[in-house]
C-alpha cells in the first residue's frame, strides 16, 4: 500500500506544469497537492524597475515643453511615456554703447578685447597706442576717480563720521551693498572703499555730504572736468551707476594724470584689501583690480568699472621698463578681459626699444 501511494505522488510531480507551484503536505498516510500562481518577489520587482529606468534613452518627438519618449523594457516590449521638460532661457548678452556705435568691429594689432584703448607716456604725453580714443562712452565706476579728486581737493575733514542713509541706496541698477542703512564710517573710510572696492553707497554718501549736497557735488565734478580740458566728459552722479556718466579715453588719461598727483588717491586705489568697521561690524573689502596684488606689476593708481552699457573698464598708471605710462581700456568684453588687455599691452611695450635708443 505504501509503495502504491509513493508511486502516485511521483506521478503527480511530473504532471504539474512550471506555471503552477506545488505545495505538498503529508498528513499521516495521505498526500495533498495544492496549486498557486507564482508571484514575483519584491527584490525581483526592484531589479525590473531599475532595468526599465535605464532603458529610457530614445527621444522620438517633442511638442512644446512635453517630450514623447519610447521606453524599451528588458523583456523586449516598448512603452510610450510623455514627460514634461524645462529648458533654461538662453543667455543673451546686452549690447554696450560701444557695440551700438560699431566700435567692436575695430581691429588692432594686439587683438584687444577692449573696443577702446589708449596708452600715453606720462612724462611727455606721447601717444604710444590708440584705438577709438576720442569716442565718449559710459565709464561706469571710473567715475569714482573724479569723485575722489573732488573730495580731496575740497579738503573736507577726513575723520568726520558720516551715516549711510536710504538716499544712498542704488535705485538705478539695484545693486547690493554690504554697507547697511544706518552704518557710520569716516569720510576717509568711505573714500577708501569707494576707490579700492568700488563701493557704490560709499561714493553716494561722499557726494551727498558735500556743500550743496549731491547736486552741488555733481556740478563740481563737471566743473573740474571742464577745467582739465575733458571736453567729451559729463557726470550725473558720484558712483557711475548711470550710463549718462560718459567720457572718452583721452579725457580719462587727463584725469588719471591729475589724480596721480594726490597721495591719498594713489594709496587708496592700489590697496589690495582692508577691513573697515561699519557701525562696529568689521567688513572685509578687496581691490577690484587683481593686478595690484601681483609683485611683477608696479601700479601707482588705478580704477575699474562695469555696468552693462559700459562693458568692463580700467584706467591705471604704471611703470613699464622704467617708463611711466597711463593706460585706459573701455568697453571690454569678459570678466578678466580688461586686465588681460593690460597684460598684452605691457608685453607689447616691453618689446619696444627703451626711450632714448634708436
Amino acid at each position: 500500500m505504501f509503495k502504491l501511494a509513493l508511486g502516485a505522488f511521483i506521478s503527480l510531480l511530473f504532471v504539474l506544469t512550471p506555471a503552477e507551484a506545488a505545495k505538498v503536505e503529508q498528513r499521516g498516510g495521505s498526500t495533498i497537492v495544492k496549486k498557486s500562481t507564482v508571484k514575483k518577489s519584491a527584490a525581483k520587482k526592484q531589479r525590473y524597475k531599475r532595468k526599465e529606468a535605464v532603458s529610457k534613452r530614445v527621444t522620438v518627438s517633442s511638442r512644446g515643453s512635453v517630450v514623447r519618449r519610447v521606453i524599451t523594457l528588458k523583456n523586449g516590449k516598448r512603452k510610450v511615456v510623455h514627460q514634461r521638460v524645462y529648458t533654461a532661457a538662453p543667455v543673451i548678452r546686452s549690447m554696450t554703447a560701444g557695440d551700438k556705435a560699431g566700435l567692436n568691429l575695430t581691429r588692432d594689432p594686439l587683438a584687444l578685447a577692449s573696443s577702446v584703448a589708449l596708452v600715453l607716456d606720462q612724462t611727455n604725453s606721447e601717444v604710444l597706442f590708440e584705438k577709438n580714443a576720442n569716442v565718449a562712452l559710459p565709464i561706469a565706476s571710473i567715475t569714482k576717480l573724479m569723485t575722489g579728486l573732488i573730495v580731496v581737493e575740497a579738503q573736507q575733514d577726513m575723520d568726520e563720521m558720516l551715516t549711510i542713509t536710504d538716499d544712498d541706496v542704488d535705485r538705478e541698477k539695484f545693486t547690493t551693498s554690504r554697507l547697511r542703512v544706518g552704518a557710520r564710517l569716516s569720510r576717509r573710510e568711505l573714500l577708501h572703499i569707494a576707490l579700492m572696492s568700488s563701493e557704490n553707497r560709499a561714493a553716494a554718501a561722499l557726494g551727498r555730504n558735500y556743500p550743496g549736497g549731491i547736486h552741488g557735488f555733481v556740478a563740481k565734478m563737471n566743473e573740474k572736468a571742464h577745467e582739465l580740458g575733458m571736453s567729451d566728459t559729463h557726470y550725473v552722479d558720484s558712483s557711475g551707476l548711470s550710463s549718462r556718466n560718459v567720457a572718452s579715453a583721452r579725457d580719462l588719461a587727463k584725469l588719471v594724470m591729475v589724480a596721480h598727483q594726490q597721495p591719498l588717491l594713489r594709496e587708496f586705489s592700489t590697496d589690495p584689501g582692508s577691513v573697515v568697521a561699519a557701525s562696529g561690524r568689521p567688513v572685509q573689502y578687496r581691490n577690484t583690480n587683481k593686478l595690484v596684488s601681483l609683485p611683477d606689476w608696479d601700479i601707482g593708481l588705478q580704477k575699474t568699472g562695469f555696468i552693462n552699457e559700459a562693458g568692463r573698464c580700467l584706467v591705471m598708471q604704471t611703470i613699464i621698463q622704467g617708463r611711466a605710462v597711463i593706460m585706459v581700456f573701455l568697453d571690454s568684453k569678459g570678466k578678466q578681459s580688461r586686465t588681460a588687455d593690460a597684460g598684452r599691452m605691457r608685453r607689447w611695450l616691453e618689446a619696444l626699444k627703451p626711450p632714448g635708443l634708436s
